[in-house]
């Protein structure tokens, strides 16, 4: 019984690390029509032996600072006519150098419209938006990625919401950024076989 629950909780933990991986990076979660997922960098698609076309260019975009994508996300939050001060950091100055974010309680009638102005900006700034495996709905939440960062948009509920925060009325909601420096190139990445059935 206890080698069951340990493959099912191994299972879950695994479920769990792909579907966080294709949320913040779906150009890194390839699933191969044999049930096999692999994360990291896709291959390179195979080129003509005569091939005359130029390689694509990859990102200049130099790597950012912490101080740096704070100022970003203070920069989008204000373009959304937002003030930032009114909202408050998720994790803390000077706690950690990889991780930043920014929460505030809006009303749920404007933060599809303000989650909209705030991703406009960052893409004016010249964040690049992922591919979201959830289409393009409405309360989606939006990843961009820019000089080694990620940032999540999103507008979330009380179910998810921190556990220092006061509670929501119905017409509330949670607009997030959170920013993640992730360098999914220098993480060796195993190869996670899912199988049903």
């Amino acid at each position: 019984m206890n080698g069951l629950l340990k493959r099912v909780w191994i299972g879950l933990a695994a479920t769990l690390i792909v579907s966080l991986a294709a949320v913040v990076a779906p150009d890194h979660v390839q699933i191969t029509d044999d049930g096999r997922i692999h994360l990291g960098a896709p291959a390179p698609a195979p080129t003509p032996f005569l091939s005359t076309a130029a390689p694509a260019p990859e990102s200049t975009s130099p790597p950012l600072t912490r101080d740096a994508v704070d100022e970003v996300i203070r920069t989008a939050v204000a373009a959304a006519g937002l003030d930032p001060a009114q909202g408050r950091p998720t994790v803390a100055a000077g706690a950690d150098s990889k991780r930043t974010g920014w929460t505030a309680v809006r009303e749920k009638s404007a933060a599809q419209s303000e989650v909209k102005a705030v991703c406009a900006d960052l893409e004016r700034q010249g964040w690049t938006l992922n591919p979201n495996p959830k289409g393009d709905r409405p309360d989606a939440s939006r990843s961009y990625k820019r000089g080694g960062w990620y940032l999540l948009v999103s507008t979330r509920g009380e179910s998810q919401a921190p556990s220092t925060a006061a509670a929501l009325t119905d017409s509330q909601t949670y607009l997030t950024l959170t920013g993640l420096q992730l360098n999914l190139s220098d993480i060796p990445l195993p190869e996670i076989t899912v199988r049903i059935g």
